[in-house]
């Protein structure tokens, strides 16, 4: 069961990496996510993606996406049009997985969306990633963080 989980997470992360190329190109270009989605499927390595979460993150991102910056201008200490792409769209991704994917534990979704700053982003954009994603969880997953609170008690 445990390398089955596994395999998901590491198929998830890489969806999570191709939904991120996929939204910074749909901030620059406006693509459709009919369009990026065939796009991205023929990219190598896109096989280790799952794909289904791929396409479930473009279109719950692409759909709610005012609504999503509406939030992170809440949680953000300067205005969302001045956000780096990057950033922008690794904290679309992690705002909408703690919002609608909520079988995915909070700390994975911070996580994750770290390792793509780290990956992907500015030299210290990780810190600020961290910070609002951070700050997301505590509203958005305030049951699942007292939960963890109360386990290590």
């Amino acid at each position: 069961m445990a390398r089955r989980t596994d395999r998901a997470g590491r198929e998830r992360s890489v969806a999570r990496k191709f939904a991120l190329q996929a939204l910074y190109q749909w901030q620059l270009t406006g693509q459709t996510v009919a369009e990026l989605r065939n796009q991205y499927a023929q990219d190598d390595g896109f096989a280790d993606a799952d794909a289904g979460y791929f396409a479930a993150i473009l279109q719950g991102v692409t759909g709610s996406a005012a609504s999503l910056d509406a939030e992170l201008g809440t949680l953000l200490d300067r205005p969302v049009a001045q956000l780096d792409p990057i950033e922008h769209a690794i904290l679309l991704i992690g705002l909408h997985e703690l919002r609608a994917e909520i079988e995915v534990p909070y700390r994975v979704v911070i996580n994750e969306g770290v390792e793509l700053a780290k990956r992907f982003g500015a030299t210290d954009g990780h810190k600020f990633v961290n910070a609002v994603l951070d700050r997301a969880a505590r509203t958005l997953r305030a049951a699942e963080q007292a939960a963890a609170a109360r386990e290590r008690a």
